[in-house]
């Protein structure tokens, strides 16, 4: 089992609220996946067909609202990633920082807009696009993310399992996230469950890492 403290990583050049962002991410990862094991677990309000599922309408509205509010810690984490000073400068880092933080971006838009399919069938009038906004927004994340994992492997900042955390994070999305999606509801549930806790263990690296001190 992998020891966390264990892991030694040089201290980098970081603004402070840095860690404070990372520490928000940490939680908010953590609370994801409570998220995604609470509607794998809980008892069908509504029939499978209804886009809710397992959620009343109003159920639905409420953790839409959740998980807006939930990304935002996501992206509190993307936005410390950029600013930590752990990926090696170039392309990757810049367009893996900007790409990731896109698509959260637009996954909480989408997640917003989902409301409006509360009452409706799956599928439905309003069911397709949302389908391609979750979408887009989960594989620019994603290559976002493997682009960062790239810069973060290649500065050298940080060993052991933080040194693979953000690259593990973007190849997750195609591999199994994606195809997990389209399966079962409960598979697709635990999928996501995954993906939030390695949003845990990056906002956990970034807390940990904290500001550099002079040498």
């Amino acid at each position: 089992m992998t020891n966390l403290q264990a892991d030694t990583s040089p201290t980098t050049t970081a603004p402070p609220w840095v860690a404070r962002a990372g520490l928000i991410c940490l939680v908010a990862g953590l609370l994801g996946a409570a998220s995604g094991l609470f509607l794998a677990v809980y008892p069908a309000q509504v029939s499978d067909d209804m886009y809710s599922y397992p959620l009343t309408a109003d159920g639905f509205t409420g953790i839409q609202f959740w998980f807006v509010v939930q990304h935002l810690g996501l992206i509190a984490g993307l936005a410390s990633l950029a600013a930590a000073g752990v990926m090696a400068p170039g392309g990757f880092a810049r367009w893996g920082a900007w790409l990731s933080l896109a698509g959260m971006a637009l996954l909480t838009v989408t997640e917003l807009l989902a409301i409006g399919a509360r009452d409706s069938t799956y599928p439905g009038d309003m069911t397709g696009t949302l389908d391609t906004l979750y979408g887009v927004s989960s594989i620019a994340a994603g290559i976002g993310l493997i682009l960062a994992g790239i810069a973060v492997r290649r500065g050298g900042r940080w060993a052991g399992w933080r040194r693979n955390i953000v690259l593990v994070a973007g190849i997750f999305v195609f591999i199994p996230m994606t195809p997990a999606i389209m399966g079962p509801f409960v598979l697709a549930r635990l999928a996501i469950t995954c993906w939030m806790l390695l949003f845990a263990a990056l906002g956990y690296a970034l807390w940990r890492s904290g500001p550099a001190r002079p040498s």
